[in-house]
Order: C-alpha cells, then sequence, then structure tokens
C-alpha cells in the first residue's frame, strides 16, 4: 500500500504541473485590455485634432473677409498660413474654436460683415504675437 501512496503523490504532482504550465497559456489567450487597433487610432488622434485646427483657421482666413483682413493688415497669405503651423497646440485650439464660432455666428446673420473682419483682425494679431513670444 505504500507503493500506491507514492504512486498517487506522483501523479498528483504531474497533474499540478501540466495545470500549472497550462495556467500562462490560457491567460495568454484573454484578449488585451486596450487593442494595438485602438492604440493607433489613439496616437493618430491629435494629429487629426492638430489637422482639423489648422483647417478651421484656414477656412477663416482664406474666406474673402479673411483675404481683405490680410489686406489692410498687410500680411502675406503664405507666411500667416506658415505660421500657422508654427503655432502650439493650446494656441491653435483656442484660435480653431474663435474661427468656427466666427463663422457660425456670420453665416446665422449674428454678426455683420464688418465684425467678422475685425475677429480676422484680431485672429491675426492672435498668430503674430504667438509666434513673436515663442
Amino acid at each position: 500500500m505504500h507503493s500506491r501512496l507514492k504512486w498517487s503523490v506522483c501523479l498528483l504532482g504531474l497533474a499540478a504541473m501540466f495545470v500549472a504550465a497550462g495556467v500562462p497559456a490560457r491567460a495568454q489567450d484573454k484578449q488585451h485590455v486596450v487593442s494595438l487597433g485602438d492604440l493607433n487610432k489613439d496616437a493618430a488622434r491629435p494629429a487629426e485634432t492638430r489637422q482639423a485646427n489648422e483647417e478651421a483657421v484656414r477656412t477663416l482666413l482664406s474666406s474673402d473677409q479673411g483675404q481683405k483682413a490680410l489686406k489692410s493688415a498687410k500680411l502675406d497669405y503664405q507666411k500667416v498660413d506658415k505660421a500657422v503651423g508654427q503655432l502650439s497646440d493650446a494656441d491653435l485650439a483656442r484660435l480653431a474654436e474663435r474661427s468656427r464660432q466666427a463663422q457660425a455666428d456670420f453665416a446665422a446673420g449674428r454678426i455683420s460683415d464688418r465684425d467678422l473682419l475685425w475677429i480676422i483682425v484680431i485672429v491675426l494679431g492672435i498668430v503674430v504675437l504667438a509666434l513673436a513670444l515663442r
């Protein structure tokens, strides 16, 4: 009977080893909390946001009113366009929000052509000032 006990202990030991060896394999089968695709999307989001913000400011500055403001300030669009690309993310986000709001207000008739022109001149001043302070 003593040999039977040794045999049982050996079998239990082997069974425990097989179970323990299977645990890491099963743990790897579980899906990660964040997928690689989600990580890639999250990594691309700031660049997409910046691009959308630059586009909002450039749309305002390239409008008829924007071109008038550039002419009255004696600024070259190409230089201002380049300056927009050099703004910090925070400065660009603020200007983009103001640009979107000004365009929406103008389209809805809440502000006049003259008011929009002043807003654009202010946006231009902020762009120039932000770059000068860098």
